[in-house]
């Protein structure tokens, strides 16, 4: 049904979902670069459901919405990649703040505190803070963010002889994903569920647990870093 790349098709593709584009662009776009423009986003997000009309196939049993959606993120996601916008620096402090949040869990056996963390790299809680909101642009929960390479990103991937459904569903990474998540302080864990989830903006999150919107956005981060910390450990 979706295999057709002719205009009427993909005109039909845009008309019926073109807001499901449109809510994933504004969702996500309160973590992007605030020099990325929504109509940038927008218009990658619409490739990607393109991509998605192309490459669908109903008999693996998953709905096209849920399949678009992959796409769309993932599309949106290689367009932040490609504008490479984010200085070398912002990664590698990122980087070593989950390698301490990680050196920090395996000695207590216990959740990093943000005072101890910052304490370990010699920082203040201002600067801990600082890496947090720079690296939160960059680190919307992405695979290679954990460990793994581009391609397998939120919706990015390259034509496969595998069955790209069972990738996204039933890889063994996912599960390990799943039981990390899982295993996040109740609060990092609450707001993720809340954005990703039921993708609430950052705005409605800190409304609903009464917090500030930049809190919110500081626990995302925390939370997506410590999640590499755990499942590179």
């Amino acid at each position: 049904m979706y295999s057709s790349e002719s205009k009427e098709i993909a005109e039909q593709l845009i008309e019926k979902y073109a807001p499901l584009v449109k809510k994933i662009a504004y969702h996500m776009s309160a973590r992007l670069p605030a020099d990325i423009h929504i109509d940038d986003i927008i218009q990658s997000g619409l490739i990607g459901l393109l991509d998605a009309g192309k490459h669908y196939d109903p008999k693996q049993g998953a709905q096209f919405e849920t399949y678009a959606t992959i796409r769309i993120r993932g599309a949106i996601l290689d367009e932040v990649r490609r504008s490479d916008w984010a200085p070398k620096s912002v990664h590698k402090k990122a980087r070593d703040l989950s390698a301490t949040i990680q050196e920090i869990e395996r000695k207590t056996g216990r959740d990093a505190r943000d005072i101890e963390v910052a304490q370990e790299m010699g920082i203040s809680i201002t600067e801990y803070y600082q890496i947090l909101k720079d690296s939160s642009s960059c680190r919307m929960l992405s695979f290679d963010d954990l460990g793994t390479d581009d391609t397998q990103s939120l919706g990015i991937f390259e034509d496969r002889q595998q069955n790209v459904m069972d990738e996204i569903l039933g890889d063994e990474f996912q599960q390990r994903l799943s039981q990390a998540i899982a295993g996040l302080p109740e609060r990092e864990r609450m707001v993720m569920s809340l954005y990703y989830d039921t993708e609430m903006n950052l705005k409605e999150v800190g409304t609903l647990i009464g917090i500030s919107e930049s809190r919110v956005s500081q626990l995302l981060s925390q939370a997506q870093l410590r999640l590499r910390a755990r499942i590179m450990g």
